[in-house]
This record gives C-alpha cells, structure tokens and sequence, in this order.
C-alpha cells in the first residue's frame, strides 16, 4: 500500500464509537489530525456510527481490544496505509461496580481484559513504529478512581490501578525513547459508560449483604445526580496535551473532579516517586513534570 502524506498528524482512538473515545475523535479530526477510530462491529451494529464518523473525516477501523487478532489486524492497517502513529489514545474501557465479593474470578477478568489487557495489546501492536521514529504521544484514559477507592468499585477502581501503575512505569521507560505518556483521570461525567454499568454475578453473595448491599443504589443515583454533562471536556484536555510540546507534558491530568482529592494524591506521589528513583541512582527517567508543581484541573470553558 502507499503510505499517505506525513503533513497530517495521525491519530488512533481505541473505543470511539461513543463517550470520551468518539468526542477525542471529534476533537483530532477538528485540529487537523488524520483519525483513526477503533470501532468495535463496524459493519454491523455500528454501521450507522461509522457513517457519522466518515462525514466528519474520521475513518473507522474494526478493533476490539479484548481480541490479539482484531488488534494486530487494526494495527497493520493502520501502519501499513500511514506509517507511522503520533498520538495513540487507550480510551476503551468498561465498568463493573458492586460488592467486590459478589464478583467471580472470570467476571473480574473480563474487566481487565478491557480495561487493562486491551491497552497492552494496543501498546505492543503501535509502540514499536513510535519508539523507532523516538517520538509520539499515548494517553491513557484512567479515573480519579485509579488513585483512591470507594465502596462498590473495587473491581473498577482495581483495573485503572493496574492501568495507572503500567502507565507511569511506561512513561519512565519511554521517555528515553522520545515518547511520552500522559494519564487522563476524569471525575463523574454522564456517559455511556454509566449505562452499562456491569454488576456482580453471584446474586447469593449479594443477597448475603442484605442492607449494605443497597448502598450500591445510593451511590449510583449520587453518581447520576452530580454527574458533568461536559464530556468534551475530557477530549478537550487530551487535545490540549497532543498540543503540549514533547518533552513537557503532564504525565497526569485531572478533568471535571471539582475540589477532589486526586490532584493533591498525585503530588504527594510524585514527591516521593522523585525521591525513590533519585535515591535508586536513576534520575534521567523523570519527567521534568513529574517535580514540577501539580499541573492544576482544566478549567471548565
């Protein structure tokens, strides 16, 4: 295949065809990327999306995360027809809320497999043509539950841990390489994603919990009360990142938590994460913004 003009930045959204991927989408393709929108059953169920996606400039590429065939396939299409990636967005996640107890072993893996598997195989499949041009952009779409937890979100908070961890440890092994990660952590926003909710399937270990059981409820209709109907805010900060000059951008940056706790959690870490790598003899793998003060929450416009 001919490679297309390198004038045009090249993007890759991983679950695009709705929320915060679709709007991120809508928000390269509107800054002058050429974007390519990881879209789950593009012939079939989401055959209308895709259209919606093409009149905007935007081509979809079938890709689900959970599957290495889909992913490896996306990949070499993508490469194949650009050559190379600038900013590749892990968008694609789920949320599986409840009593983490009520959650069998196979129903917690299927969360990780979306939310922290998919991203790997999205990593293995794009970061080689990065780190061999040692320049690009990958952002993680994490949650400010990726940095502390509530009651009924274990499982979900667990998987953007992991996600978070594997991102931070990636963003010091690349940044050699003239890659750089950031971590996006948005607080409650009112998506998709809150509509298909995923809940425990061992209804007996529910019913064990009797009254506190219930909570779940309370804490899905504070959820759907307080939520931001902003989401573009989220494709906002991560366009204002991709704009960001390599080498300075924020590894993290916290979107629509109003005065939470995260973005006090990360500069505590970050204190003390620079003290452990200089202590361990290994400075050159920090982030100039990692010592930096907290990079403040994007202001709503």
């Amino acid at each position: 295949m001919q490679q297309q003009s390198l004038s045009k930045p090249v993007a890759v959204v991983t679950g695009a065809s709705s929320g915060f991927g679709r709007l991120t989408a809508e928000a390269l393709v509107g800054a002058g990327y050429h974007v390519y929108a990881g879209v789950r059953g593009i012939a079939g169920r989401n055959a209308a999306v895709v259209a919606e996606l093409a009149a905007q400039g935007i081509e979809a590429v079938e890709l689900d995360v959970t599957s290495d065939a889909s992913v490896e396939a996306a990949a070499a299409r993508v490469l194949a027809v650009a050559g190379s990636v600038d900013v590749l967005v892990n968008n694609a996640g789920s949320a599986y809320f409840g009593i983490a107890e009520a959650f069998t072993p196979d129903l917690v893996r299927e969360q990780f497999e979306v939310n922290v598997f998919g991203a790997l195989r999205v990593n293995r499949a794009f970061l080689p043509s990065m780190r061999e041009r040692r320049s690009g952009l990958l952002v993680y779409v994490s949650s400010v539950v990726g940095r502390f937890v509530t009651p009924f979100v274990g499982v979900y908070a667990a998987s953007k841990f992991a996600l978070e961890a594997l991102a931070e440890a990636g963003a010091y092994e690349l940044r050699p390489l003239g890659v750089d990660v950031a971590i996006v952590e948005p607080g409650a926003y009112a998506t998709n994603i809150v509509n298909r909710v995923v809940g425990p399937d061992d209804a007996a270990r529910v019913a064990s919990y009797g009254e506190v059981a219930n909570g779940l409820g309370t804490m899905m209709q504070s959820l759907g009360a307080t939520a931001s109907d902003r989401p573009e805010e989220v494709a906002n900060a991560i366009l204002e990142i991709a704009r960001t000059a390599p080498g300075s951008r924020p590894l993290r940056r916290v979107v629509g938590a109003g005065d939470g706790p995260v973005p006090a959690i990360n500069a505590t870490i970050a204190e003390h994460t620079r003290g452990v790598l200089e202590a361990w003899g290994m400075p050159e793998y920090l982030p100039a913004v990692l010592t930096a003060d907290p990079v403040p929450e994007l202001a709503r416009s």
